[in-house]
């Protein structure tokens, strides 16, 4: 593998002994590129399935792509892996943008491998091609924001930091780390991080330095052939007042800024907010909607509290994700008169007011009272608290169940079905692959100037995802195959690693036929590295990626079929209404209009889903497990032996 596009070299660090070390990246970057696929094989070899989340032995990787750094085309996002704190405990994932990623290689690193535990709390410094281990006992307690401007005040403000709240030192399962920007890591893995003593990375030092690449001239031909493509869709949606997808508001404010990552164009809605008491912060998605409705139904229009939520999320170090499924919980049961306010010592009786969930945030964060209860998520709390509770959780967030956010459900897109029931956490980046272009879609449907028509998505189905039948989602027909391929065109995402708002370049909504390039990862990554690699090399290496994580969760608990499910819900509560298409409007045959509104996925359905797939992977369609021959032509002899031992292969 060449030298181009990498730093060369990751770091090691043991907290334990305060000793580091330093391991080349091309030992792994032709099989596994990066982000991911690095960061999954690392953790292959070096975290068994007996080592816990919070035992020292578990690993923290900190991963960049052979694209990070690179100028316009959104490609220094990061990856974080490493076992989390679910139930139980696994490998588990995250993907950050901002600027660490970017500087951290500047700064001569494509990752970090952290393993140990400080005895007290510790910060790293990586600054000058030096490693430090600084005295972090001061910021112990603070915030995760908090944290980060006092390492910026004390290093610079080219300092780039990833840190933990409160939350990941008290352990909590739905702990984030945060990073420049705001940029938020979930999985469960700032609780890891906070198991581990460790405060923050920080990195500086490497301000200036460029990525060295191959073929210079042809990046330039690609990147300047990407900015023409004007990949843009979340813009195209803000012309409008109200959003006729999500139904919310688009979010006002005093003041809005764009604040993309390193190395992109801002075609996203990543933007920094300004309330009217001059605070500033990332504010968009998923983190910014978490408590809007609540606060406008609880004071009648729209004020600053949102924005106040999601900075208090960020700072003691939550995941709003977790916390908006953990809202209609403690509604539901409020109402039900399982939970009241003396007993838990929340205000549920003004749920969407600040005080409210300032309540709620320090209680959880801080473990302290009834936050103890609810430190172990909302699933963990429900069955802490027994039968009675558990029952509210089927109707929270429209029906979501543990792994199952109330976007993008399998009932309303049945390819979603697949990742939704073999990922560890919610596959955002898989589901918004087709999603997003139905939102499109529906958007041409209702008659509004919208470029993705019910012909052109047959023609982006027959490019990227196998056949027209991909979209007709009056029939499973296809969809097993449509799924294949986005999880393989997906891992090569999170290895290189792309940014999930503009790729892959599905539609292109100034051509003639409108049809995307999915050919462009690949080209960039040859000219950035003078390694001729193919569109289909490429999949292979995310075909490779995804094995090698379904057998690291196989080895963990995850064990084929019987393990590839979904929540009951999907199959015996019709669907009624979905965040991202509130008609649940889809293309069925010949690409006419059709609402899913009352459908369920049914468990037959399902089965022969799961039938298809299988078979198309390869793998024992009798057990979901995979198969020697499988692993083998993907390299992957010595994982296909420990999963024989262990009898985890089929036949």
């Amino acid at each position: 593998m060449s030298t181009f596009a990498y730093a060369g070299k990751m770091l090691r660090v043991d907290l334990s002994s305060r000793r580091t070390g330093e391991v080349s990246t091309l030992e792994y970057a032709d099989r596994y590129l990066g982000g991911r696929g690095i960061a999954a094989r690392v953790y292959w070899d070096e975290v068994s399935p007996e080592i816990g989340a919070f035992d020292p032995d578990n690993r923290l990787i900190f991963a960049s792509g052979p694209l990070c750094g690179l100028p316009a085309i959104a490609g220094s996002r990061w990856e974080v892996c490493g076992k989390g704190p679910g139930s139980p405990h696994r490998f588990s994932y995250s993907n950050l943008g901002g600027r660490w990623g970017a500087d951290l290689k500047f700064a001569g690193y494509d990752g970090i491998i952290v393993h140990g535990k400080s005895e007290a709390p510790v910060y790293l410094l990586l600054q000058d091609g030096t490693v430090e281990f600084r005295d972090a006992s001061a910021l112990w307690g603070t915030g995760a924001i908090d944290t980060r401007e006092a390492l910026k005040k004390e290093l610079g403000s080219t300092a780039r930091v990833v840190a933990i709240g409160p939350a990941g030192e008290n352990l909590v399962a739905t702990a984030i780390m945060l990073a420049d920007g705001d940029s938020s890591g979930s999985g469960g893995l700032g609780a890891s991080m906070g198991a581990k003593r460790l405060k923050a990375v920080v990195v500086t030092g490497g301000k200036g330095r460029r990525v060295r690449v191959a073929q210079r001239d042809r990046l330039k031909e690609l990147t300047d052939y990407f900015r023409d493509t004007g990949r843009g869709f979340w813009e195209y949606l803000s012309r409008w007042s109200k959003d006729p997808i999500l139904g919310l508001r688009l979010v006002p404010g005093p003041e809005m800024k764009k604040e993309p990552c390193y190395g992109c164009l801002g075609r996203c809605p990543r933007k920094v907010y300004k309330a009217a008491n001059g605070q500033k912060g990332k504010f968009y998605c998923g983190s910014a909607m978490y408590y809007q409705p609540w606060a406008e139904m609880y004071y009648g229009d729209w004020n600053d509290v949102p924005f106040y939520a999601t900075k208090l999320c960020d700072n003691y170090g939550l995941d709003a994700f977790d916390m908006d499924l953990m809202l209609g919980w403690l509604d539901a049961c409020a109402r039900a008169g399982i939970l009241t306010e003396a007993e838990t010592g929340l205000p549920l009786s003004k749920i969407g007011s600040y005080e409210f969930i300032e309540s709620l945030i320090t209680k959880l964060a801080l473990r302290q009272g009834f936050g103890d209860v609810l430190a172990r998520g909302v699933f963990g709390a429900a069955d802490a608290l027994g039968r009675a509770a558990k029952e509210q959780t089927r109707y929270i967030g429209y029906q979501a169940q543990p792994g199952l956010y109330p976007w993008y459900g399998p009932k309303l897109n049945t390819i979603n079905a697949i990742p939704h029931a073999m990922e560890p956490r919610i596959p955002m980046q898989h589901l918004h692959e087709v999603n997003v272009l139905i939102s499109k879609w529906v958007c041409w449907a209702m008659g509004l100037p919208m470029h993705v028509s019910s012909d052109v998505f047959r023609a982006i189905a027959r490019r990227f995802w196998g056949s027209e039948m991909a979209v007709d989602f009056s029939t499973i027909d296809g969809k097993a195959l449509a799924a294949r391929m986005i999880q393989d065109r997906q891992y090569v995402k999170e290895s290189l690693i792309l940014c999930d708002f503009i790729w892959p370049i599905t539609d292109l909504e100034f051509s003639q036929d409108h049809v995307g390039d999915p050919s462009l990862e690949s080209k960039l990554l040859s000219a950035a590295t003078g390694d001729q690699v193919s569109e289909e090399e490429l999949y292979t290496v995310g075909e490779r990626v995804f094995n090698l994580q379904r057998a690291i969760l196989a080895r963990e608990g995850h064990r084929g079929r019987q393990f590839d499910v979904l929540p009951d819900t999907c199959h015996t509560v019709p669907l009624d209404y979905d965040h991202s298409d509130p008609e649940c409007l889809v293309p069925g045959k010949d690409g006419e209009v059709l609402s899913r509104k009352g459908a369920v996925l049914t468990r037959g359905d399902f089965e022969k889903l799961k039938d298809e797939y299988y078979r198309l992977r390869g793998w024992d369609v009798a057990t979901g497990l995979q198969t020697a021959a499988v692993l083998s032509k993907l390299g992957l002899e010595d994982v296909a032996r420990d999963l024989a031992g262990r009898g985890l292969l089929g036949k």
